[in-house]
């Protein structure tokens, strides 16, 4: 992981539970990452700012409250219509196998449920910022695969 990238980490909605947000936030910043986590009860435009003051490579979105249908497609909207089409965006939270797809189909690029081992978002980082055309705006259906 040679890279120190910047990365936002957003609680879109009116979700209050942060504790995995957090964990995952920590965990970026202890391989060396730049992390800026916005805090709870996020907009999508709030973020979408964020990601674009703070020249983000990397937005990942926590949603525990059910719905991640609705506000990460409107993120994902939000970044290619500002000109962010390149940022690489990941989810986390309680998101149903059946919701993946559409959600990938909308520009998620990795979706990471309870219990995922910190090690599999890191490579999941390091593994993404080394391709090409994979951001949010991307024209390719390439998304994480977990392991387990």
């Amino acid at each position: 992981m040679g890279n120190n990238l910047r990365i936002v980490i957003a609680k879109p909605g009116l979700d209050g539970h942060d504790r995995g947000a957090k964990v995952v936030a920590r965990t970026l910043r202890d391989a060396g990452h730049e992390v800026i986590y916005t805090g709870l009860r996020r907009t999508a435009k709030q973020i979408v700012e964020t990601v674009r003051d703070e020249d983000a490579r990397f937005l990942g979105l926590s949603s525990l409250s059910g719905a991640h249908n609705h506000l990460f497609p409107r993120v994902c909207e939000l970044l290619i219509e500002e000109g962010l089409s390149d940022v690489i965006v990941f989810g986390g939270g309680i998101i149903p196998e059946d919701d993946r797809p559409a959600l990938f189909s909308s520009g998620i690029k990795a979706i990471f449920g309870p219990g995922t081992p910190t090690d599999e978002i890191l490579e999941f980082i390091d593994t993404a910022s080394g391709m090409n055309d994979v951001g949010v705006g991307a024209k390719n259906d390439w998304h994480w695969q977990s392991a387990a």
